[in-house]
């Protein structure tokens, strides 16, 4: 587990630009006084989920004037953040930084210390964004179609990445698999940022990583891209093809939201999500995830509930029909 403050810069991730305290006129008064707010991020530092919430915990702590904390609780596809929060206080000073793991993690682990759908509060979906299928650089592959011939070639010889079981990056790799007829063995780390290192370095084969986490890679050339999990190319990646146009009907893409222990006051939870609203609304915000591929959301909290039954009921089919299960 890892103590940052969120005034830290997360290796080559820097929110530069993003600090500075809110114009005035945006303040608004009514979060509790005297508390430090942790923004619980369930994995390791370095991956989307982090970057999310270093964003959110460095603007409301500037509208709420009260210091945050970002910290670190990686293991088991997010369970032990999440369990957290779940088991943690109900006064507003934790904030869950939420991603898929609250839908679908029910479905992968065969028991859970926490219920996520009663013991947790969803407040705003921050932001979406989909995976970018990439390979490493000595792979000898340059297409989604050649990759497929590779690995129908080399059965059981390729391996992927993801930073859990049951996350949408596992699940894209399963899903690949499953499409495409072809054998390749998944390799579970404790968060993007390692599994992203073990790419670069050559380690392991393949990443259907958040486009958000690996875009800097690709476009420095350390890693190569072969296609994007959504069934249309991204507005604000537009080189990357859809995997669809290989695999018709292929599709998978990740979100980010926060939320709070069930339990919290509603002053302070309409106070969380009003102001995460805000935040997503500011222009230098939207920039910021727009660099890093990621379309910024601002869902409202009922909006947000509506959103994870969905994702819920998507999920939890495939993970049945594919028998996925965390060890």
């Amino acid at each position: 587990m890892v103590h940052i403050t969120r005034r830290a810069l997360s290796g080559g991730l820097a929110i530069a630009g993003l600090l500075p305290l809110l114009p005035r006129a945006l303040a608004q008064q009514g979060y509790p006084a005297g508390l430090t707010v942790k923004f619980v991020v369930p994995f390791a530092p370095g991956g989307t989920t982090d970057i999310v919430g270093r964003v959110m915990a460095d603007r409301l702590g500037a509208l709420w004037s009260v210091p945050t904390v970002v910290e670190n609780v990686g293991g088991a596809g997010g369970n032990v953040g999440n369990d957290r929060v779940a088991k943690g206080p109900a006064d507003g000073s934790q904030i869950l930084v939420m991603s898929p793991g609250i839908a679908t993690n029910r479905f992968i682990y065969a028991r859970l210390a926490y219920d996520p759908e009663t013991d947790l509060v969803p407040l705003v979906r921050v932001a979406s964004t989909p995976n970018l299928l990439s390979v490493r650089k000595g792979l000898p592959v340059s297409s989604v179609r050649e990759l497929i011939a590779y690995a129908k070639a080399n059965p059981g010889k390729l391996n992927f990445a993801s930073p859990g079981v049951g996350t949408t990056v596992h699940l894209a790799g399963e899903l690949f698999k499953k499409m495409a007829g072809v054998d390749m063995v998944h390799v579970a780390y404790r968060g993007s940022g390692p599994a992203l290192i073990d790419l670069v370095g050559g380690s392991v084969d393949m990443l259907f990583d958040n486009i958000s986490s690996v875009i800097p890679h690709v476009r420095e050339g350390s890693v190569r891209a072969l296609g994007i999990t959504t069934l249309q190319r991204s507005p604000v990646a537009p080189e990357f093809p859809p995997i669809a146009e290989t695999l018709p009907g292929y599709e998978v893409s990740a979100w980010w939201g926060i939320g709070v222990r069930a339990g919290t006051p509603e002053d302070i939870c309409a106070t969380i999500e009003r102001d995460a609203q805000a935040v997503c609304r500011q222009a230098d915000v939207r920039a910021h995830f727009g660099t890093l591929a990621a379309e910024t959301v601002g869902s409202s909290r009922a909006e947000f509930a509506s959103f994870l039954a969905a994702e819920r009921e998507k999920w939890g089919k495939l993970i049945a029909e594919l028998k996925l299960r965390a060890e």
